[in-house]
């Protein structure tokens, strides 16, 4: 199956926690249905991004990154690339990059939905990303790293974050919904260091056009 049908069936399949998120479900499908190659930045102006919300097991801390252009927290994320084989696997690679993090738990759905623009993502201005967000369970006492795309990658309290906008607050609400006991019985799958070395970050809360970094 190529990235684009899988893209497809795993939008398809999604069922949105409320009908905003129905109705962005619906963008996104409708979006790539007219659009092959609507998954990379090189589709203008809008492009599928994918992110991954790190958790701590017990749903109490978020693991953010700083980003480097914006000087603001988010969850890790970027653009999906041409080795790319999934969502997934776009989400869970950005995450193990951009944290320095192995033995991941990733669940296997996405949790959220975030559409924003971004100025100047490429030389041809503006342009919205469509981003599909996971959730990642970090192991105990794993360690981080700040990769080059940041200026700090740092733990915070799930209900004491920086830059706690809407968007954010509700990806961290829905994360830690994900983690009861009947979610955690659907299971999730540990992921190993991708082998690319490839990565640009991705996946910011909705915010005004002039704060978004080029992600």
């Amino acid at each position: 199956m190529s990235l684009h049908a899988e893209a497809l069936a795993v939008l398809r399949a999604w069922e949105p926690p409320s009908e905003a998120q129905a109705r962005l479900r619906d963008r996104y499908v409708a979006h790539l249905e007219s659009h092959p190659d609507g998954l990379f930045r090189d589709c203008r102006p809008d492009h599928l991004t994918a992110s991954c919300l790190v958790l701590s097991a017990d749903g109490e801390r978020v693991l953010l990154t700083l980003h480097a252009k914006a000087g603001r927290w988010f969850q890790f994320g970027g653009h999906l690339e041409a080795d790319d084989t999934s969502l997934l696997g776009a989400a869970t690679r950005e995450a193990t990059e951009e944290s320095g993090m192995t033995g991941l738990e990733l669940l296997p759905t996405p949790i959220q939905l975030s559409e924003h623009a971004v100025p100047f993502c490429g030389p041809a201005g503006d342009v919205h990303h469509l981003d599909v967000r996971y959730l990642a369970i970090a192991p105990d006492d794993a360690g981080h790293a700040v990769s080059e795309e940041s200026l700090d990658v740092g733990w915070w309290p799930a209900d004491s974050l920086p830059d706690p906008e809407p968007d954010l607050l509700e990806l961290v609400a829905l994360a830690r919904a994900r983690l009861s006991p009947a979610a955690r019985r659907l299971g999730g799958q540990s992921i190993a260091p991708p082998s690319s070395s490839s990565s640009s970050p991705g996946g910011a809360a909705i915010r005004l056009a002039a704060d978004q970094p080029n992600r």
